[in-house]
């Protein structure tokens, strides 16, 4: 076993079993993990998962699941996301023939200790305590923050296959750090697409760096500006378009001027990223820039947004207009409300982006 695959046995686990539980929920991840790896007994779990993780290699796209919400801001819950659409996608009744089809491989969660987000946060002595929590070596050679997890994981998948799409569910926005700041590096001429209410464009919140608000502060600055990062569906911001355009160089598309025309809003949004040298693209895709109609099951719903035929056109556009080399979902949070409209919009979302990237 090399170093990459080291890697991901000690970062990854079976899909759902990134959220550390004792008792309380336990059943409900073991029931989902019988139907989705068709498996009873943990050691048949474990096995199906190590598999998965065979199959990198030869995969087109890698699912991975980030359950951490340490890095949001008002209403928690999105620790759930990746179990909530994980098990959204197992309802539609060809799943497992068109995961098969368009070589997908789901490589399970990162583990999360809930109360971390950064290594930054965290004292030595910490890092110490957790890495023999979870390694059993306090001078393990990985972290225990789920940031920098994250994008350990994600530099080993695409050793291991360069050509690998990434697929990230959420947890919270910030999770997009780790993969955008791996992918950036390598590759030519790509750019953002980023669905959201909120603009994320803060350089730091409260003294921390890189969080929910400061992402794509922090991504649009590798990219270099220049409006290789095009945002739609804003409505909650503390500043007008004109500030974040002119300060930050990037491309705006609100939400009331994107439903007032949707057909030309994902023309205009298209042409955009292409006046930009834009030929590879990564979609960022926070389910608050879907209208709350929809997507109630968020931290921060948001009134007056996208519909989700609008974002799911958006998405297939994008896809026939680039290569797409990655994406995510994120701020799904099943536990706030009793609907599973969220969930089952979400898995739309993902199904529309894993089209797009088998096609590249």
């Amino acid at each position: 076993m090399d170093l990459h695959e080291k890697a991901l046995e000690a970062l990854l686990r079976p899909a759902g079993s990134g959220l550390y539980l004792v008792s309380t929920g336990r059943a409900l991840v073991e029931a989902f993990q019988a139907r989705f790896y068709g498996a009873q007994k943990e050691e048949e779990v474990l096995e199906a998962h190590r598999s998965a993780l065979r199959r990198v290699g030869k995969a087109r796209i890698a699912m991975i699941g980030l359950p951490s919400d340490a890095g949001a801001g008002f209403r928690r819950g999105a620790n759930l996301g990746p179990l909530g659409l994980r098990e959204a996608l197992l309802e539609m009744p060809d799943w497992q023939d068109f995961v098969e089809a368009h070589g997908i491989v789901d490589v399970g969660d990162i583990f999360v200790v809930p109360q971390f987000l950064s290594e930054a946060m965290l004292s030595d002595a910490q890092q110490e305590a957790s890495r023999r929590a979870l390694y059993g070596d306090p001078l393990a050679p990985w972290p225990v923050a789920p940031l920098e997890m994250a994008e350990v994981v994600i530099r080993a998948l695409l050793e291991i296959n360069p050509t690998l799409r990434i697929l990230a569910l959420g947890g919270d926005h910030s999770l997009s750090w780790p993969v955008v700041s791996t992918l950036i590096p390598r590759h030519n001429s790509i750019g953002i697409l980023h669905i959201d209410a909120h603009t994320d464009l803060l350089s730091e919140r409260l003294g921390v760096r890189i969080c929910f608000a400061t992402w794509a502060y922090h991504a649009n600055e590798l990219l270099g500006r220049g409006g290789r990062l095009v945002q739609v569906g804003i409505r909650a911001s503390r500043y007008a378009r004109e500030h974040w355009e002119k300060t930050l160089g990037v491309r705006q598309m609100w939400a009331k001027e994107f439903l007032a025309d949707p057909q030309k809003g994902i023309e205009t949004l298209i042409a955009w990223l292409k006046e930009a040298g834009i030929k590879r693209l990564y979609i960022s895709n926070d389910i608050d820039g879907t209208d709350a109609l929809w997507a109630d099951a968020t931290g921060t719903p948001e009134p007056h947004g996208l519909w989700p035929e609008h974002v799911e056109a958006l998405i297939r556009h994008a896809g026939e207009a680039f290569e797409i080399v990655g994406g995510d979902l994120v701020e799904v949070a099943p536990p706030l409300s009793a609907s599973k409209t969220t969930t089952e919009t979400g898995a739309r979302y993902l199904r529309a982006m894993l089209e797009v990237m088998a096609r590249c």
